[in-house]
């Protein structure tokens, strides 16, 4: 990363490096690329240049959209990138190569883990997803009726200085009306077929600016006069409009939402309106509810009875996975590892296939293997019965075992084949000089030797296996259903495909239970894997 001169008189200067050092012969010195305009230098500036501009871009994207943290983030970032590869200052030099690192671990790793932590403790989901000001909105927009014997407007869609607009032709006038201005007449404004074509001051827009335009247009309305019974003008296709009147108002004194027939809903606390028999209003707001869904999960009446049998499922699976894998492996390695086997290397490469095929694709072609009308296994291995291989609760369970262990007995088989042959040879002859048998010597060498080896490898499985969401979710999608549950959990459920369904695939997305969930996970995980680690300096002693 740096570049080289010679010295003007030819003579030697500290640091210098390279080229022919013997004596009489020209010296050369190496200096940064800030302190020259070779070509890594200007790598380096278009490379900064690029990067300036995407941050420039994001900043102003984050200004735009409110995003004040993100923003500061933005802003420290590309200073500190500026600062770290533009000035000459030696002790920067590690910097250099540790920034774009830090950068990845603040946005991938701090960030998601603080955002999840923080949306633990809301009641972020559906129907609480934005802020009160959003939900008032929302409510007065939604909650609304047709003026009784209003008639129908024929409306052009137009673009002002202040937004959208609409205009109308009644009584052989032009009424052009916005959000914040009632219909009003507009002189000049030219009409064709009972339609206005063009307005000064003002942009017709076309049927394809219309359909683009159709989420700002759902939320236009326009009032019909300065009277708020006349209504206000609505229109879903930008071709026909109807008055309407609103059936809640925002009471801003009282902080409530009035309804026409004079019922009071109001703040409830929860992030929602509720009237005096509960009821509440959709939607509502996000808020802090502390430790309310750690609460729900250890509730038995809410989500205890699924949440311990989960997690219960969760370990075992884990476990069995990573115990079956090992000894396969371990079994096969051993085997392979005698020298007098002949074709052992064709052997390796055998074994070794499942773990070269895709993952995602064994998976799928395991499920349909065992399909229970017309699956492989059903219909020509057992002569056509019907075993509900991916439909009853054990079986399906035995079958995700099998199928884990088909995936992940290769590299257990790859990493106990190196282990073992790194196990030096003289242990075995004293052993078999102090009379000790094969079990004996697996159980005194081989075993403690390769735990040594293999220890951490087991419990990055371990933890792989914990959060082995494809494997459940393509097999068995979590099931076979318990249908008596209203959480959609399944009995082939893991607490990672627990959490999937309760964010995303359990009809009421709630993202603050499924982040409280996710907390938990990360705890347990960390946990057991501290205490593994922990019991496996045990056996560096025997090393």
């Amino acid at each position: 990363m740096s570049t080289s001169t010679t010295t003007r008189d030819g003579t030697a200067a500290a640091g210098t490096t390279g080229g022919d050092t013997g004596p009489g012969a020209p010296r050369e010195r190496r200096h940064a690329h800030s302190r020259g305009f070779g070509p890594g230098f200007v790598v380096k500036l278009v490379l900064m240049a690029l990067i300036n501009a995407i941050g420039l871009f994001g900043i102003l994207a984050a200004w735009a959209a409110g995003s004040w943290g993100i923003l500061v983030f933005l802003v420290a970032a590309l200073l500190a990138a500026d600062l770290v590869y533009f000035l000459p200052a030696r002790k920067l030099l590690p910097a250099k190569y540790l920034f774009p690192g830090l950068v990845f671990l603040l946005v991938f790793q701090v960030f998601v883990l603080v955002y999840t932590a923080a949306t633990a403790f809301t009641n972020y989901g559906d129907g609480h997803n934005a802020t009160k000001d959003a939900a008032i909105t929302q409510l007065t927009t939604t909650y609304e009726q047709r003026v009784e014997g209003s008639e129908a407007y024929a409306v052009t869609v137009l673009e002002g200085p202040d937004g959208l607009a609409l205009a109308a032709v009644q009584d052989d006038r032009v009424l052009v009306g916005a959000a914040d201005r009632p219909l009003a007449p507009l002189e000049g404004a030219a009409v064709t077929d009972g339609r206005v074509v063009e307005a000064p001051g003002y942009e017709v827009l076309s049927y394809g600016e219309v359909v683009g335009a159709q989420d700002e247009l759902g939320e236009l309305r326009v009032p019909v006069s300065g009277q708020a019974e006349d209504g206000a003008l609505r229109t879903d296709d930008g071709r026909t409009a109807y008055a309407y009147e609103p059936t809640l108002t925002y009471d801003e004194a009282a902080d409530a939402m009035v309804a026409a027939d004079g019922t009071v809903y109001a703040d409830n606390g929860e992030g929602a309106f509720a009237g005096p028999d509960g009821e509440a209003l959709r939607p509502g707001w996000r808020v802090f509810v502390g430790l309310d869904n750690f609460g729900a999960i250890f509730d038995p009446a809410v989500l205890g009875g699924p949440f311990v049998a989960v997690t219960l499922w969760t370990f075992a699976f884990a476990v069995l996975s990573v115990a079956l894998t090992f000894f396969l492996g371990l079994l096969l390695a051993i085997l392979f590892n005698d020298e007098k086997l002949r074709f052992r290397n064709v052997y390796r490469a055998i074994v070794f296939l499942p773990y070269a095929f895709p993952a995602f694709l064994s998976i799928l072609i395991w499920a349909g293997l065992l399909n229970t009308d017309f699956g492989f296994v059903n219909e020509v291995l057992l002569g056509g019965t019907g075993v509900p291989w991916l439909e009853n609760p054990w079986l399906a369970k035995l079958s995700l075992l099998l199928v884990n262990l088909w995936l992940g007995f290769p590299y257990m088989f790859l990493v106990t084949t190196g282990a073992l042959q790194a196990i030096p040879g003289e242990l075995y002859e004293s052993a078999e000089m102090d009379g000790a048998g094969p079990v004996r010597q697996f159980g005194s060498i081989t075993l403690p030797m390769l735990m040594v080896a293999v220890g951490p490898l087991l419990i990055a499985s371990f933890a792989m296996n914990f959060n082995n969401f494809n494997v459940i979710y393509l097999l068995t999608g979590g099931g076979p259903q318990d249908l008596e549950s209203t959480t959609g959990v399944g009995a082939t459920d893991i607490l990672i495909s627990f959490v999937y369904k309760i964010a995303f695939a359990g009809g009421t997305n709630d993202y603050g239970l499924a982040s409280a969930l996710s907390i938990l996970i990360f705890i347990m995980v960390a946990v057991v894997s501290a205490l593994t680690f922990r019991r496996s300096k045990a056996l560096e002693e025997i090393s």
